[in-house]
């Protein structure tokens, strides 16, 4: 045997013992490689300005913020005790609950189409959608919404299977749960409701005491946020409800959402999972659960239908309608028959290219998001997504902060009120001027900060720029950051002196903008 010949000899032989493993065991060692990979790529990017506002967020727990609950703080604060206020300290534990999240899935594919060949499937199509491979990798409050709808499909399939009402116990928590996570829970709500009424043999249960408890044992697990929006002129509500009104009817965000949900599913499970859930099944038991994961997916994706007739519909928006969807790809790769030989042989194409598509994709993600080797310059979606850059940013904002002799810096923005406190090598305190109810669970900030000099720092047209001119008497231009200089990419970051407050400083935390609204 020549040296050249020894990678080929263990590249065998390592797939010699893959093949001994049993079906199960090739899975769970893929999902924990994925995982491990993941984990590798969170230590190693920048934040993004979101996770930096949930680790702002994490500083000051509380059972309310004014656009999310608690859970994802929660998390990032469990993980930042561990790992520090580093990448992987801030998106640990949103990686590690796709462990969780796909046993949940997996069990309950088995338990709704008793097919362990199709669960199997469905685990794998799930950890290979963008929405898991790629968007698990930030720590936002999508992650903990798509692991307690994985759990919340589950203990739905224990129901039906078992027959057994205890369920309805632990569905009400978990919708509960799920609802601390992230408000899209609600739709879920809806959900169950259509399913209940939509299949006979579920109608039985509005006549038991077991789906009412289910609905008292939800309040119950959500009441601390209600409570913390009773005490605070109920800014959730009054925020979220800015995405309802409409200022114009267009068509142009319906492509928009068209694509994005393609593409976050992956194009070769986005169409076996539009197929899984179009084709009837002749099985009782299986049309059930078919209409299960219709119900799972309907409610929400009519809505986010309905808001990109006036609005831009984000693409981590639906994410909690992928788990039913993944389960109802899994479903047309197994046991759907359309009776169409065209639609067959799409279906069967999209079947052998799913994995592998799903993975190509996962790995060219990695690849760019760790090394930006793709030559995209000033269009490279890295500076506008993560925080490339930010390192020089927040050094260079603190230089000119020790020059002026500034104890506070200013912003109108969220973002930069988060990532400029994250990045920013001192603790001098940034302060938002606006929005004050987002930060109502900070101690509020001295009087005396404001009485000296202070940076302002904003964002491209700094398009609240009067609003600071109107509270100061000098607000004087002394830099301009552009986030990656290097490329030229990002936004330009302005910076500018303010002295001699004329009017209070801070908005009253009483005024509640509408999200999307908001001029920033």
């Amino acid at each position: 045997m020549t040296a050249g010949d020894m990678p080929l000899t263990a590249a065998v032989e390592w797939r010699l013992r893959l093949s001994r493993l049993s079906p199960g065991a090739r899975m769970v060692l893929f999902v924990g490689a994925l995982t491990l990979v993941k984990l590798l790529v969170a230590a190693w990017t920048p934040l993004a300005s979101d996770e930096a506002l949930y680790w702002r967020y994490s500083k000051h727990l509380a059972a309310g913020f004014i656009d999310h609950p608690f859970v994802n703080p929660s998390m990032i604060r469990l993980g930042t005790a561990v790992f520090g206020d580093t990448p992987l300290g801030v998106r640990v534990c949103a990686v590690l609950l796709s462990l969780p999240a796909s046993w949940a899935l997996g069990r309950a594919a088995r338990l709704l189409f008793d097919d362990a060949a199709l669960a199997r499937t469905a685990v794998v199509y799930f950890n290979l959608t963008l929405v898991m491979s790629i968007g698990s990798l930030v720590a936002t409050s999508d992650q903990a919404v798509v692991a307690a709808t994985c759990f919340l499909l589950l203990f739905l399939a224990q129901m039906q299977s078992s027959g057994r009402g205890a369920w309805w116990l632990a569905i009400g928590a978990t919708f509960g749960l799920g609802l601390c996570s992230k408000y899209t829970t609600a739709f879920f709500g809806v959900s169950i409701l259509l399913w209940l009424l939509a299949m006979r043999e579920n109608r039985r249960w509005f006549a038991t005491p077991w789906p009412w408890l289910g609905g008292l044992v939800a309040l119950a697990v959500f009441s601390p946020v209600l409570v913390w929006n009773a005490q605070h002129h109920w800014a959730s509500l009054v925020y979220q409800s800015g995405r309802l009104t409409v200022y114009i009817w267009t068509f142009r965000y319906l492509g928009e959402l068209l694509a994005a949900v393609t593409i976050l599913a992956t194009p070769p499970i986005f169409v076996l999972g539009c197929i899984g859930l179009a084709t009837p099944s002749s099985r009782p038991r299986s049309e059930s659960s078919r209409g299960l994961l219709i119900a799972m997916i309907a409610p929400m994706m009519v809505y986010f239908i309905w808001h990109a007739t006036h609005e831009r519909v984000q693409g981590n928006w639906p994410e909690p309608a992928y788990p039913a969807f993944a389960v109802a790809a899994a479903y047309a790769c197994h046991h759907s028959r359309h009776g169409s030989a065209t639609l067959d042989l799409v279906g069967k194409l999209a079947a052998r290219i799913a994995a592998p598509f799903g993975l190509a994709l996962a790995v060219l993600a990695y690849a760019e998001a760790t090394t930006g080797f793709l030559p995209l310059g000033r269009h490279d979606p890295r500076t506008r997504v993560l925080g490339i850059g930010w390192t020089t940013v927040g050094e260079e904002i603190d230089r000119l902060r020790a020059r002026a002799g500034a104890r506070v810096i200013l912003t109108t923005d969220y973002t930069l009120a988060s990532l400029t406190q994250l990045y920013l090598p001192s603790s001098t305190p940034v302060v938002q001027i606006s929005d004050r109810v987002r930060w109502s669970n900070e101690p509020a900030p001295s009087p005396q900060l404001f009485q000296g000099r202070a940076l302002y720092v904003c964002k491209n047209a700094c398009s609240k720029l009067s609003k600071v001119q109107a509270r100061f008497d000098s607000v004087t231009p002394v830099a301009a950051l552009r986030q990656d200089a290097s490329t030229g990419a990002g936004p330009l970051y302005h910076v500018y002196e303010v002295s001699g407050p004329k009017a209070p400083v801070l908005d009253p935390p009483t005024r509640i903008y509408g999200a999307d609204h908001e001029d920033r």
